[in-house]
């Protein structure tokens, strides 16, 4: 049973891809032999009745050949074919000479077999005329027999000497055999054809069924991961259904980073909120003193400032993070850049900072604009905050996808301990400077959700560099 739902699949509805393949494929299949049924019924009644028009040929040619004219006048027939049918009368093979009178259009019988009896072929006048226009051509024609039975009927008129009519030499033969023979086979064939419609309908279902068994598997292994007993799909799945496997595992890798990166940040807010808390728990358990300010208001005050930079610390990088998963967003990096140049040079030019921006043209930044204004932004004002006075900024593409932003300055640097203590998570460049900015920890965070890295090194103007890798696309 289990081996037998592992392939079962729905065939009715419009929403069942196996459905409308098999459908499809059926109507199709069953065109395509109706169609070749007809056309094989076709062509065999066609040979026959071009084997039986073949046979009636040589009977005429036969009766011509044996027919003369005697001294006084008279058609006779020195040879009388030898086939016994046209010696039993009315056995459906018949031979006739007779005379046309062009005038009447009538033929008139002068010798016929022994199996006509006493009827004629019958003619009828279209085809008299035709015997007429066309004296020395074969003509084949259907007709009625003695006993009412289809008749096929083949004549020649040909000109004898001292006969002034033209003469007509026919022969004639039941059709019932090969329109039987020609039923027979056409019934043959619709029983040979509805047997290998069922082996092609059995043939289609089984090639559904086996080419949807990667994607019904798919489909079970993504209800494994859900409930947690597997943790990646199978990328080796065929060509057509390998790049889905990747994107989907791409998915699940998203998600997982998403979540971790929301634990992360409750741990990191839980932990930063933890001293805080102990502090104004420790100092409600103390008593007041009776003079003097109140050390438990002013104590109280502190650490809830402290806990509220904390919080909006946080939901500054909850909210980078999220804006880095938004799908579609593109920001010219040009005009943004030169922004900012601006606004830090009117803010630190009066102290003597000299700012130098190198930015190519036509990059586009795959994101938020306000998060790439963040990120340049921040690590621009800080080269200009700790930096000796010169700060270049210099963004260039490297492979694709990618560009590179790199900031320096020539101020005093920090050492490799320091670099490394900055970019720890959630520690920041100077702790005791006010305001909400991001920090550039932060930026690490937000470069990092958007598939970048940010990293410091040694400028060669002495002081610090900053090294940002983005996505970017194009326009």
């Amino acid at each position: 049973m289990t081996k037998l739902n592992r392939f079962r699949f729905d065939l009715s509805g419009s929403e069942s891809i196996a459905g409308r393949l098999v459908r499809g494929a059926t109507l199709w299949s069953l065109l395509v032999l109706a169609v070749t049924g007809w056309g094989l019924g076709a062509l065999y009644r066609q040979a026959t009745l071009k084997a039986l028009d073949a046979d009636l040929a040589i009977v005429v040619e036969s009766v011509l050949a044996a027919t003369e004219v005697d001294p006084a006048g008279n058609l006779k027939i020195t040879r009388i074919p030898t086939d016994t049918r046209f010696q039993r009368p009315l056995s459906g093979r018949y031979w006739e000479v007779g005379t046309l009178h062009a005038n009447a259009l009538e033929a008139i019988p002068e010798l016929r077999s022994r199996s006509l009896w006493d009827e004629v072929i019958p003619w009828n006048p279209a085809t008299l005329d035709e015997f007429a226009k066309s004296p020395g051509d074969t003509i084949f024609v259907d007709g009625i027999g003695p006993e009412g039975e289809p008749l096929r009927l083949a004549g020649r008129a040909v000109k004898f000497p001292d006969v002034a009519d033209l003469v007509i030499v026919a022969a004639a033969a039941d059709r019932r055999a090969a329109d039987n023979a020609a039923g027979q086979f056409t019934l043959t064939v619709i029983v040979a054809l509805i047997g290998l419609a069922a082996g092609l309908l059995a043939a289609i279902i089984i090639q559904v069924r086996v080419g949807l068994e990667p994607l019904r598997r798919m489909g079970t292994d993504l209800a494994a991961i859900r409930e947690g007993t597997r943790d990646r799909l199978d990328e080796a799945a065929p060509r057509e259904l390998a790049p889905l496997a990747r994107e989907l595992n791409a998915l699940i890798d998203h998600n997982k980073e998403v979540v971790e990166r929301a634990r992360t940040h409750v741990g990191n807010l839980a932990h930063a909120l933890k001293t805080p808390i102990s502090v104004l728990m420790n100092a409600a358990r103390e008593p007041e003193p009776v003079e003097g300010p109140s050390t438990l208001r002013v104590l109280v005050t502190e650490q809830t400032e402290t806990m509220t930079r904390q919080v909006e610390h946080y939901l500054q990088r909850a909210a980078a993070a999220a804006r880095a998963e938004t799908l579609g967003a593109r920001t010219a990096v040009d005009p943004v850049a030169n922004e900012i140049v601006r606004t830090l040079t009117k803010l630190y030019g009066p102290q003597g900072v000299t700012l130098t921006l190198k930015c190519a043209s036509g990059l586009v930044f795959r994101g938020e604009r306000h998060d790439f204004e963040e990120l340049l932004g921040n690590i621009a004002e800080n080269a200009c905050k700790y930096g000796g006075g010169t700060v270049t900024i210099d963004i260039a593409p490297t492979d694709s996808g990618w560009m590179e932003v790199l900031v320096e300055d020539d101020g005093d640097g920090l050492s490799k301990n320091q670099m490394a203590a900055v970019l720890k998570r959630g520690a920041r460049l100077d702790e005791s400077a006010p305001g909400a900015g991001l920090g550039l920890s932060i930026c690490v965070e937000l470069a990092k959700a958007y598939g970048g890295v940010l990293n410091l090194e040694a400028s060669d103007l002495g002081g610090l560099g900053v090294r940002l890798r983005l996505p970017v696309t194009t326009l």
